[in-house]
């Protein structure tokens, strides 16, 4: 179940990591992985963070495969490295925008809306009604995060905001527990993908109203389904591959 990651080096960093497993299991089913790059992490102190390792893939994660790093990419706990490029974007972008957890993916609807001009999550459905006000675009791609600076800067493209699309590139969807953010990940691609459907029909889109949209982003019962989600994950995986919470 989501928690905080306020606890101490004990039952709540092992929570963490079982739920962070779960999160990467069910991206690999749902196809939001790519390839055994990409990368979630959780800052689980202000300078701990958990992160899958490179190379190994999101369908085999387990939480005692995930490592734990400090602010300089060393891995303290775990056997491995972190991509390079997740030490990156992930350490810079914790320290500066304060979220808890940060997910990035190159999952095909919404980074096919990177790959358009002015391409934006447009509200003609309800499920991107609940991301209205909450995006961030970096137009420019910038090439591969081969150093810390790429982080800082698109921490500062990001801002206050939850979701982060990349020109060219992909996304980031953070949150302050993993089922938030996981939920805002998986509702993010339904969005896209919806939206890439109807611009594929070449007729006009119907967009929701922004009075409308705005009471679609603040619905009360956002944390309450995204935990609930995340359980129902996790029940799924207890019965058919309960090796990811080993």
């Amino acid at each position: 179940m989501a928690q905080s990651m306020a606890g101490s080096n004990g039952a709540d960093w092992q929570e963490a990591r079982i739920d962070l497993a779960a999160a990467l299991r069910w991206a690999a089913r749902l196809g939001l992985h790519e390839g055994v790059c990409n990368h979630f992490s959780v800052m689980l102190a202000p300078d701990r963070f958990l992160i899958n390792a490179h190379r190994t893939h999101w369908a085999k994660a387990r939480a005692s495969d995930l490592l734990v790093i400090d602010g300089a990419g060393n891995t303290l706990e775990g056997q491995g490295r972190p991509a390079t490029t997740g030490i990156n974007i992930h350490v810079p972008m914790h320290r500066m925008t304060g979220h808890k957890v940060i997910l990035h993916t190159h999952m095909p609807y919404a980074t096919a809306l990177t790959c358009i001009q002015g391409g934006r999550l447009e509200m003609v459905h309800q499920n991107a009604g609940r991301f209205f006000g909450l995006c961030a675009y970096d137009d420019a791609f910038n090439g591969f995060a081969t150093d810390m600076d790429e982080g800082t800067r698109m921490s500062r493209m990001m801002g206050d905001k939850r979701v982060l699309f990349l020109g060219n590139h992909g996304v980031v969807v953070a949150g302050e527990t993993i089922a938030d953010a996981f939920d805002d990940l998986y509702y993010l691609e339904r969005a896209c993908e919806v939206q890439v459907l109807a611009m594929s029909t070449g007729r006009p889109l119907a967009i929701i109203p922004d009075e409308l949209a705005a009471k679609l982003a603040s619905f009360s019962t956002r944390h309450e389904n995204a935990v609930y989600f995340l359980a129902a994950i996790r029940g799924i995986l207890d019965e058919e591959e309960p090796a990811y919470a080993t």
